[in-house]
Order: structure tokens, then C-alpha cells, then sequence
């Protein structure tokens, strides 16, 4: 798929999103702080290696090693914000579909919270599960949620014009970790 034309502005380079993400490592670590059975559920596509990110780090640098890690496909919008699905579609592999979360906290990763629709999703079926809790973790929140979902966790809160888009280019997906605004409409002048 090609990236939708406009002007691109890089708002955080890896070096930036790092220091963010060692923030939201700390937040974490505070919030699980005494719980016992914990695991982390990173949403499909860029949420999934953010969540890698935090569980590297939380090992790393608070001892919490081993967190068990579920990647959920969730899909309402496209990476340029076109609706792909009136409803949002989730889908949950044979392994999730038998996870019973009894007594455990369960924190749910995702790059961008926008309209809040794949959050949303994402926490109703977890709660299908009977966790103890769920707590949500985003790198970016766009400030434009329709539905009463905010996230426990936030790197940062961009509020950007309504037909702008924030790109997040996490590795795999992309070759560098950084932040981009584009504009829509607008020349790149190249």
C-alpha cells in the first residue's frame, strides 16, 4: 500500500520516542505495582511492537521478565483514516479465544488513539474474559475520541487539524521508529 500524498513533518525521531517510551516504561511499572498475574496485549499492526518495546523495557529495568504477550487484530480504519469497516472487526485466534484472564491485569497497547472505536473493541472483548482489570496504553493520542474510552497511559496527546493524519512508524512496518504529521492537500515543495 502506498502512503497517502501531502507534506510530512517529523514531530519525533527515535531518539525523542525514546526518552517517551522510557516515561511510559516508569508510568507502567508504577500501575503494576503489586499484581500478580499480568499480561500484555499488543493491538495488530503497530500497537503489537510498541508492546514488544514496553515488555523489553519493563524487564530490563523494573525485573518485571516474562510477561506473557498476545497480539489482537483489530481494524476499523485504514492508515490514512478511510473507514474500512462500518463495525469494528476483531480477530481473535483459536489461542485467544480459550485465554481465561481470571485475577489478571491485562494492558492493552496500541499506537494511535483516535476516534477510540479498535480501543474500545479491543477492551470489550478482554472483559468477555473476567480479568481483574485492564488498563490501556497508547503512544499518541489524537484528543478526538467519540466513544468514552481514554487510555491509562499516553507518551503523548497531539491534537492536530481534523483531516490531518499522525503517523506512527514503529519497526517491522517501518525502517525507522518516529512520529510524522501529515497534511493532507498540502505540496511537499520537492
Amino acid at each position: 500500500m502506498s502512503k497517502p500524498e501531502g507534506r510530512r513533518t517529523c514531530l519525533y525521531d527515535a531518539a525523542g520516542l525514546d526518552a517517551i517510551l522510557d516515561d511510559m516504561v516508569r508510568q507502567t511499572a508504577g500501575l503494576l505495582t503489586g499484581r500478580k498475574r499480568v499480561l500484555i496485549v499488543g493491538l495488530l499492526r503497530r500497537g503489537a511492537p510498541l508492546a514488544e518495546m514496553l515488555r523489553a523495557r519493563l524487564a530490563r529495568d523494573y525485573g518485571l521478565a516474562g510477561l506473557p504477550l498476545y497480539k489482537l487484530h483489530v481494524k476499523r480504519y485504514a492508515d490514512d483514516l478511510t473507514l474500512l469497516h462500518p463495525e469494528t472487526e476483531l480477530t481473535a485466534n483459536a489461542e485467544q479465544a480459550a485465554l481465561d484472564l481470571t485475577g489478571a491485569t491485562v494492558l492493552v497497547v496500541d499506537d494511535v488513539l483516535y476516534r477510540g472505536h479498535s480501543m474500545l473493541r479491543a477492551v470489550e472483548y478482554l472483559a468477555g474474559k473476567n480479568p481483574d482489570e485492564i488498563r490501556t496504553v497508547v503512544l499518541v493520542d489524537r484528543g478526538v475520541t467519540l466513544l468514552p474510552i481514554r487510555a491509562d497511559i499516553t507518551g503523548m496527546r497531539l491534537d492536530v487539524a481534523p483531516r490531518d493524519i499522525i503517523e506512527c512508524n514503529v519497526p517491522p512496518y517501518e525502517k525507522e521508529f518516529r512520529i510524522e504529521l501529515l497534511q493532507r492537500g498540502i505540496e511537499t515543495g520537492r
